[in-house]
């Protein structure tokens, strides 16, 4: 899956570790999401839709099939 987290919270000037404290996860979580070794569960998801004022739908998009 392909996502803008690292986009985004690099705009917002935050480190990983600032990102993780506000999602209440480790830095590795949120790199591995901004790396698209991890897809966030939903409740996550919506997390970080809220805390970038974004719709998810804007955020995350799926790989495309082979």
């Amino acid at each position: 899956m392909k996502n803008r987290v690292r986009e985004l919270r690099e705009a917002h000037g935050w480190s990983q570790g600032t990102l993780a404290e506000r999602l209440d996860v480790s830095r590795q979580t949120v790199n591995a999401i901004e790396n698209g070794k991890y897809d966030p569960s939903l409740p996550l998801a919506f997390k970080l839709a809220r805390l970038f004022k974004q719709r998810i739908e804007s955020m995350f998009e799926p790989d495309e099939e082979r």
